[in-house]
């Protein structure tokens, strides 16, 4: 199993850039950060340093998405990376949450996502592509790659990813659901006609290692809060009773009243407190170590190739280096 770490592009970037090359002497080999131009710092200018810093670390955004900047310069960004560092990059994509929400428009539709997808992997590895209508093609990639993840919960979306993704982002860490929800993409590359053990699997979700369980919970609440906003979109198309949506995803925002994004993804978001402890200890990584490993090793179980920690909580330098020194060695097993 590989391992990442997720941060925000907090100010200053200079200690984004120092956690990233931490967890790359801890044995991670993913570094992925937030994508939101309003709230946070321009991830793709940290990426550029975190790259100069780090030797083998794939870099990405968990998750850009198709409307915050033109197909063409996306993927023109990943290519500079891509010739400066060694095909070294990652596109984590999807429909687009915060960046989109907070600059006054809705998340872009599944049609606009899957044409992206095809788009910018075509022009970031050198080929030919329509945008608007017109064919476009970069004419000084050379031997350029660049994988394309989707985020996904909703079968629409989750067939989408089956069918065009090179991997699959998770952004949830409950084994229930992600045994439906990799089942799901897998089901549709079949039908696509794609081998189904090609799409690399992507968990992400806060982790906390420690045996204060309650402290922890505190720390990571905001995340059952991010799904939530997710979840509220499917709710809204599919209905809270739907045989398409489990209810064990659904069911618990039925207290949520609206979300403030300028606290999102932050401990102590006041927008959270719907959230229950059930949810928090489903969906993240809390506990003694021995705790992790064996959540993580269910999940491995289950088809997950990665797994992604978010570290927005008190204790970052120390769950890196629990991870480095006893998690990530266990899963080498």
């Amino acid at each position: 199993m590989d391992f990442g770490l997720v941060l925000q592009t907090d100010p200053p970037a200079s200690e984004v850039v120092g956690l990233m090359r931490r967890a790359e002497r801890n044995g991670f080999r993913y570094g992925w950060t937030f994508d939101s131009a309003v709230l946070w710092q321009e991830p793709f200018v940290i990426h550029s340093r975190i790259l100069e810093h780090t030797t083998k670390l794939r870099v990405g955004p968990m998750v850009t998405n198709p409307g915050t900047r033109a197909w063409e310069v996306t993927a023109s960004t990943f290519a500079t990376l891509n010739d400066m560092y060694g095909n070294r990059t990652v596109c984590g994509i999807g429909r687009g949450d915060s960046a989109m929400r907070v600059a006054g428009r809705q998340p872009n539709t599944l049609a606009r996502l899957g044409e992206a997808i095809d788009v910018i992997r075509d022009l970031a590895e050198g080929r030919e592509a329509l945008v608007d209508g017109k064919p476009v093609r970069i004419p000084w990639i050379r031997d350029g790659r660049l994988p394309v993840w989707m985020a996904a919960y909703g079968p629409k979306a989750l067939a989408l990813a089956g069918r065009k993704a090179d991997g699959f982002i998770l952004q949830l860490a409950d084994p229930f659901l992600t045994e439906w929800m990799v089942r799901a993409v897998r089901k549709s590359a079949e039908d696509a006609g794609r081998d189904p053990a090609a799409i690399s699997v992507c968990v992400a979700a806060p982790a906390y290692v420690g045996d204060d369980l309650a402290h922890a919970r505190e720390q990571c609440r905001w995340f059952g809060g991010m799904v939530g906003n997710h979840v509220a979109d499917l709710v809204g198309r599919y209905g809270e009773h739907s045989d398409l949506v489990p209810e064990a995803l659904t069911a618990y925002i039925k207290g949520r009243q609206g979300y403030d994004y300028s606290h999102h993804g932050r401990a102590g978001n006041p927008s959270t407190s719907f959230v229950p402890d059930g949810i928090v200890d489903r969906f993240c990584l809390l506990g003694p170590v021995s705790a992790h490993v064996e959540k993580l090793r269910a999940l491995r179980a289950l088809g997950v190739d990665q797994f992604a920690l978010y570290a927005m909580h008190d204790a970052k330098e120390a769950t890196i280096d629990a991870y480095g020194a006893e998690v990530i060695p266990a899963l080498a097993d």
